[in-house]
């Protein structure tokens, strides 16, 4: 079985990243949604995953999602996840949520709605899937730090709507969000 799921859907800065988890050994005890876990757990949790299973990722950076909207890039991040992890068409596939974002070649693929909750596996790709992009967002360069995306990750938090209304927005911004498109906006009609 093949468990998916993405982190860095809502963000306003930052990839998406669509993780696809294939149990190869005996997962850890104390698996949830990630979104459950404090983050020293997370990280207690990541080094057991990644001998327990197959780990393929997905990424769609910030210019693909602005082109594409969100369906299509969760599509294509969930292609990448599938592809990296060599999945066969045939396998079993759980997606957490409540739309299947997988190709119609996967015949035994399903959404499932709290499926990081319900499913191990799942809950083992919304692990990785926040660990990995919270790390990648935390070491950007320095220059995107001013973001403070060590602690927000991308999310349109109160730090980061203050940095964007000091610094403007940066080419990490998904400049197809309301929130960017707004502020970007206010920077053309001020000048």
């Amino acid at each position: 079985m093949i468990g998916i799921d993405e982190v860095g859907r809502g963000c306003w800065a930052g990839p998406l990243l669509v993780v696809a988890t294939r149990l190869t050994g005996d997962l850890p005890l104390g698996l949830k949604d990630s979104k459950v876990l404090s983050k020293k757990k997370r990280q207690a949790l990541i080094y057991d995953i990644q001998i327990a299973c197959d780990i393929g990722e997905g990424w769609v950076i910030p210019a693909e999602i602005d082109q594409l909207g969100l369906t299509e890039s969760m599509r294509l991040g969930v292609a990448r996840a599938l592809d990296n992890i060599q999945a066969k068409t045939s396998e079993t596939i759980i997606i957490d949520g409540n739309i299947n974002y997988c190709d119609k070649k996967y015949i035994n693929s399903s959404a499932v709605i709290d499926a990081d909750a319900k499913y191990p596996i799942v809950s083992a790709a919304s692990i990785c899937a926040k660990v990995t992009r919270d790390e990648y967002m935390a070491n950007l360069p320095e220059r995107y730090q001013i973001y403070d995306f060590v602690n927000n990750v991308g999310y349109g938090t109160k730090s980061h709507i203050t940095a964007l209304a000091l610094h403007g927005v940066s080419d990490v911004h998904r400049k197809s969000y309301a929130p960017i498109k707004k502020i970007i906006n206010n920077q053309y009609d001020n000048q």
